[in-house]
């Protein structure tokens, strides 16, 4: 019998993602690229029926729900909101790196925003809801937070989130194998539109 799926979206590019620029709470919109992209993953998911469509409230996620045709049955989840990276928001790895040699999120955090713990306590409570559901949920999020669900939901730490390398406007499976939480597909580009 087939067991739920947790489909997950990263939000199409936007001008700081191709920028490498760290966006959490600063709203950027989808470029024209993301916007297409964004239709993309509609076409791929034309076919799925959702118990549940959640969304970050930012505009670049809430967009690319709109644009993948799911924004009419979709809830808004404070929770899906991207790390806050506080005083890095904006800059870039290179940048932060000029003043902090070697720096990595995932092991430094950021001055005046949310650790990993924050951010894994927000996943995790976004995971309980997604086990609740009786049928196949989707969800239109941000890159590191992303990340950190799929490390919870695999019952990893939220650092692990380091290993799940992911695009913009790709898709990504949870599931289960048995009783045991799996990542089905990760990362994948919903079509070969240049980016």
């Amino acid at each position: 019998m087939p067991t739920p799926e947790v489909v997950l979206v990263r939000h199409g590019e936007t001008e700081w993602t191709r920028a490498g620029r760290h966006t959490g709470r600063t709203d950027i919109p989808l470029t024209e690229q993301g916007r297409r992209d964004a239709e993309a993953v509609g076409a791929a998911l034309r076919t799925r029926r959702f118990a549940l469509v959640l969304t970050s409230p930012l505009a670049r996620a809430a967009e690319t729900c709109r644009l993948a045709g799911l924004a009419s049955v979709a809830a808004p989840r404070d929770e899906l909101m991207e790390w806050d990276y506080g005083a890095y928001e904006g800059r870039t790895t290179i940048e932060i790196r000029e003043q902090r040699p070697g720096w990595t999120l995932w092991r430094d955090g950021v001055p005046d925003g949310e650790t990993a713990a924050e951010v894994a306590a927000r996943a995790d409570r976004v995971i309980s809801e997604l086990r609740s559901v009786g049928g196949d949920a989707a969800v239109f999020g941000h890159g590191h937070l992303l990340r950190v669900l799929a490390a919870r939901w695999l019952g990893l730490e939220p650092a692990a989130g380091a290993l799940f390398a992911l695009d913009p406007a790709t898709i990504s499976i949870l599931g289960f194998e048995r009783e045991t939480p799996v990542l089905r597909r990760w990362n994948s580009a919903a079509s070969p539109t240049p980016g």
